[in-house]
């Protein structure tokens, strides 16, 4: 029910006329048949002037499905059909007149080639997959994967996703498991009825949610969709009543990752008494998060017992209320000068990667430990006594931060780990913990998580059934931080989501073939592929352009933006993204009188817009330079550079739902798609 597309005296008609028919009270409207209709169970309402609503009827439920002008809805209601899955027991919505328009065409491919699709895939088979008796015959005539994908915006989900993994060519048992992506919750004890549409409704809650009163109406139709709808996969692992693991929930750009991190923490704070964190690895984000949840959760004392914050503000609390003063933390051009100082054969850049990503990641106490330790992503071979002298280094700087009173955001984490892990109390009995400040957390945003930062996360919570649930995406990374979850105690189940609900197909597949399309590591041992990654709609494809100097590169952006402007598009619609802080003030000023949000690559991270501009990707500024560790110093650490700032890339351009444009001047990056 698209009511936001309504203009604002209609709807607000709209809203009292289904009040009143809740109600039951005079002047309420009335249900009126459809003659002609495909489904006798499709009934119209004149809910305002020139506007009706579209509901199935069954017994004394009503499914309102849209408010559209007269003529459209009157349109919709005799052309869909509706019916039961029989395999899951969700609902299924049906465009039959057209697929009454397509079948003659697909009829003439079969009459022209002797070729079918799915001639190994028995009828049987078929029942068992829920394809629908009625659709059956059209699917036997279907002659190749081009036809079959040409079906798809026809069709239920639940009925192409079996049938394009059967394509594909899945077994019986590998279609069923796409299906099941298609739950949202878990299967009953019960036969599926396929006559009852209203059980079928309770099983669909990404098409359906029953309101009993106008304030739950209210609810429903003001709040962001968001809030009152998730895709079944989103709603399985968001709602199911208890994991008996930590889990980890991975997926690309725009299939609901922090959607589900945000209604798991609404779930578990509606259900136990215990204090909830959830948490994510910048201060920007977590005041995004927070107030994504207010809006999401209406129960005061159900959202007081949701703290949000980032790893760093948890260690630094912790660390504090230790020593009884706030902790005090190295700059970092401090820190540089203080590698300086020892005089190392090695930049303080290789040294600072060495202690963070060798020494701190895997929390390494002594020399002996460190000269027998892997160095997992370290390109350069260190012998024995050169690692002794990187050692000596690293005490050095260690040690003069001591005398300073100082730490890092990083060390500051492992202290604080170290702190809970002296004193631990027991939260899964109902008393007052001690050091273990957290029932359950929440994690968004995972990839960018340093090890010394999920040890400290691994002890402020027991171990337990819902203790960790984690979501994130290696291919998203924007910090070099890469870690399996298994080497920091934490033994989790995989989830995967694949289906992007934010981008148009063209925009995911520029930006898969942007980002390089290959392995990430990372959360999980070993890499993790993009394969499978898709999206449910088609759009524009990116607008890239290519200027001869950067006034005329900002000229453009600032005619761009205006027309984006002026076709309706609101300015808090609009992103624009760039990866200096000097071409993003220049852009600021350029468009300071159209009051768009201009930002970082880095800023952009957690963020989307209907519309996205990324200017200044151009080489030398994208990779940026000074971001690149030199070949010749550590070709390994270069690769990972590169690699995350394509990352960086990627995520500021999948932040557009609707429309990209991607301009540069002079010679392009090396990461732009050709």
């Amino acid at each position: 029910m698209e009511l936001g597309a309504l203009a604002s005296p209609v709807r607000k008609t709209v809203l009292v006329a289904v009040r009143r028919f809740m109600q039951n009270v005079a002047g309420a409207p009335h249900p009126e048949r459809v003659v002609g209709a495909r489904d006798p169970r499709i009934v119209t309402f004149r809910l305002a002037e020139g506007h009706r609503g579209v509901a199935v009827k069954q017994r004394d439920v009503y499914w309102l499905l849209t408010v559209l002008p007269d003529a459209e809805a009157w349109a919709y209601a005799r052309s869909h059909g509706f019916s039961v899955n029989t395999a899951l027991g969700v609902v299924e919505t049906w465009d039959v007149a057209a697929l009454e328009r397509i079948e003659p065409a697909v009829r003439r491919a079969a009459d022209s080639s002797s070729m079918r699709l799915f001639s190994e895939t028995c009828d049987a088979d078929m029942a068992t997959l829920g394809i629908d008796r009625g659709l059956l015959r059209l699917v036997r005539q279907i002659t190749d994967e081009l036809m079959l994908e040409a079906l798809e915006l026809l069709l239920p989900a639940t009925q192409y996703a079996p049938l394009a993994a059967l394509a594909r060519g899945e077994s019986v048992a590998g279609a069923w498991r796409e299906l099941e992506m298609c739950r949202a919750t878990a299967p009953g004890p019960d036969p599926v009825d396929p006559d009852d549409l209203a059980a079928a409704l309770l099983r669909s809650p990404d098409r359906a949610v029953f309101v009993a009163d106008p304030h739950e109406l209210d609810r429903v139709v003001t709040a962001p969709g968001w809030c009152v709808f998730l895709q079944p996969a989103q709603h399985r692992l968001a709602r199911w009543e208890s994991h008996e693991r930590p889990m980890l929930v991975t997926g690309g750009a725009g299939t609901g990752k922090t959607l589900v991190a945000l209604h798991r923490s609404a779930f578990l704070a509606g259900r136990t008494g215990g204090r909830i964190l959830l948490v994510t690895f910048s201060q920007r984000l977590s005041v995004e998060l927070g107030a994504r949840l207010d809006m999401l959760v209406e129960d005061g004392a159900v959202r007081e017992r949701i703290e949000v914050g980032n790893v760093d503000r948890l260690a630094h609390r912790i660390v504090a209320e230790a020593e009884g003063r706030a902790p005090a933390l190295a700059g970092a051009a401090e820190l540089t000068a203080l590698w300086e100082e020892t005089g190392s054969d090695h930049s303080p850049a290789f040294l600072l990667r060495e202690w963070e990503q060798v020494v701190l990641a895997q929390n390494l106490r002594t020399l002996e430990e460190y000269l027998t330790a892997p160095r997992p992503g370290r390109g350069v071979e260190l012998s024995a006594a050169e690692r002794t002298a990187v050692w000596r280094a690293v005490e050095h700087v260690t040690g003069r931060l001591r005398e300073r009173g100082k730490r890092t955001l990083l060390q500051l984490a492992a202290d604080a780990s170290q702190l809970l892990a002296l004193t631990t109390g027991d939260l899964l009995e109902e008393r007052e913990p001690r050091r273990e400040p957290y029932r359950h957390i929440v994690v968004d945003e995972a990839q960018d998580i340093h090890p010394a930062q999920w040890r400290l996360l691994r002890a402020a919570v027991p171990h337990g059934r819902d203790d960790l649930f984690i979501v994130g995406d290696p291919h998203q990374r924007i910090f070099d931080t890469r870690v399996a979850l298994g080497s920091v105690g934490i033994n989790a189940i995989r989830r995967r989501l694949q289906v992007s609900y934010r981008l148009p197909q063209e925009i995911l597949s520029w930006g898969v073939r942007l980002r390089g399309g290959g392995p990430a590591d990372g959360l999980v041992d070993g890499v993790q592929e993009l394969y499978g990654f898709r999206s449910t709609r088609h759009g524009s494809r990116p607008m890239v352009r290519a200027y001869d100097s950067p006034e005329e590169e900002l000229t453009g952006l600032v005619a761009q933006v205006g027309q984006w402007t002026q076709e309706g598009v609101p300015p808090w619609e609009i992103g624009v993204a760039a990866r200096t802080a000097g071409l993003v003030n220049e852009a600021r000023v350029a468009l300071r009188d159209l009051g768009v949000r201009v930002t970082t690559m880095h800023g952009m991270k957690g963020l989307e817009f209907r519309r996205v501009a990324v200017i200044g990707v151009a080489d030398g500024i994208v990779p940026a330079p000074a971001s690149l560790t030199p070949g010749e110093e550590d070709p390994a650490a270069r690769a990972h550079d590169l690699q995350r700032e394509r990352g960086l890339l990627y995520v500021a351009c999948t932040r557009a739902k609707e429309l990209l444009y991607v301009s540069h001047s002079g010679r392009a990056s090396p990461f732009l798609p050709t």
